[in-house]
């Protein structure tokens, strides 16, 4: 989540993905999703940045392994006869 603060207003503002966040004070501090606008970016103070989280891997150890297992096979070709 992203959070800033207007210095005009004094009023902290947290960031949503899905809506637009204002003040409402002449300087206009918005947050809409990972976007930060004002009148004057000067008088806005970050309070906390937006930082991707990392992705956990689901597969155990033996599944990968066995993926790659899997990957790495050869694929066999069958002669058959044409009569």
């Amino acid at each position: 989540m992203l959070s800033v603060r207007c210095k005009d207003c004094n009023k902290e503002l947290i960031g949503n993905l899905s809506k637009t966040v204002s003040c409402g004070c002449p300087n206009m501090t918005t947050i809409n999703g990972d976007k930060i606008s004002a009148v004057d970016l000067s008088r806005v103070v970050m309070l906390s940045s937006y930082a991707k989280e990392q992705t956990k891997n689901i597969l155990s150890a033996q599944d990968i392994e066995w993926q790659e297992a899997r990957r790495r096979r050869k694929v066999r070709r069958l002669d058959f006869e044409i009569k």
